[in-house]
């Protein structure tokens, strides 16, 4: 569940890639070598077919040789279990001569994950200390997230489901409502993986969300363009374009969903046009769906109001 991120390799090879000055009082480290986990942060989905998922690993700078490091496990702070939850391909990686990174290769124990764990373990490397990246105290560790990946079917998507929007707590509407809300949920009748959220952020307003499980390891989520939220004058309480509020996913973040715990994370962007013509973005907000039985969907209308 990553956002927005800049990996520390490319930060360092930035850092490096400067020339000298004419100047002899200047120093330059373009050849410096140094070798680090590619980000602090690996998180990862757990795949039912045995396939590794790649930890990168990155070097400032190529060299004419390969290149071989240990790779050691950090117990602390760990709550996966080696030989249980997952395994090492090798202890060791080889960064091959002339290129600039390689991969940990983990393979997760896919039948020891409950679906809603989340498990994870740290990697250090074992190099000589000169390699280290002298700005980041754990620049040779990273900490490894893993997940499972159920087999996704549209249907667990349907019913009742809770979202907490960012853009109701900005914009609570004329009725000064809650930032969460209970949203019904239904299939599309013509687009495949499609769902129908009912009165979705704003009373009568249907809006759609396409689910995309092609790749198991990276789901991701649509909005078709130009959706309508809403009409402006019940949210803003004035008209500024052509009275409709629209949105569609923001493409500034990343958009998933988890099949094993049924949510759904979504940016979505909105903006007021008139007649076509753009008037301005209102924002990117965050959003999540986090969908509940039909029993916990009951409770929550009764208890709180929803």
């Amino acid at each position: 569940m990553k956002i927005a991120t800049i990996t520390r390799s490319l930060l360092a090879i930035a850092l490096l890639a400067g020339t000298t000055s004419c100047s002899e009082q200047y120093t330059t480290y373009s050849d410096a070598e140094y070798v680090m986990f590619a980000d602090t942060l690996s998180t990862n989905m757990v795949l039912a077919d045995d396939e590794a998922f790649k930890v990168k690993v990155a070097s400032t700078v190529t060299r004419d040789y390969d290149r071989t490091f240990g790779v050691e496990i950090i117990d602390r702070g760990s709550n996966a279990i080696e030989g249980v939850h997952y395994r090492l391909k090798s202890n060791t990686i080889t960064i091959p001569a002339g290129k600039l990174a390689t991969d940990v290769e983990v393979y997760g124990r896919y039948e020891n994950f409950e679906d809603t764990d989340s498990l994870g373990f740290s990697l250090q490397l074992v190099m000589p200390d000169k390699l280290k990246w002298p700005l980041g105290e754990n620049s040779n560790r990273t900490k490894v997230v893993m997940y499972k990946s159920c087999p996704f079917d549209i249907n667990n998507f349907t019913g009742y489901c809770v979202l907490s929007s960012m853009l109701l707590y900005n914009y609570p509407g004329f009725y000064n409502q809650s930032y969460q809300k209970l949203v019904k949920t239904r299939l599309h009748p013509t687009e495949p993986n499609t769902i129908i959220l009912e009165s979705c952020f704003y009373t009568g307003y249907d809006v759609t969300m396409k689910f995309h499980p092609e790749e198991p390891a990276k789901p991701t989520l649509t909005m078709d363009k130009d959706q309508v939220f809403s009409d402006e004058e019940s949210v803003f309480g004035q008209i500024l374009g052509d009275n409709r509020i629209l949105g569609t996913h923001s493409t500034y973040y990343d958009n998933y969903f988890n099949s094993c715990q049924r949510f759904a994370v979504l940016w979505t962007h909105v903006y007021v046009e008139d007649i076509g013509t753009s008037i301005g973005t209102v924002g990117h907000f965050y959003n999540i769906l986090e969908w509940v039985s039909d029993e916990e969907a009951e409770r929550l209308k009764r208890e709180e109001g929803w």
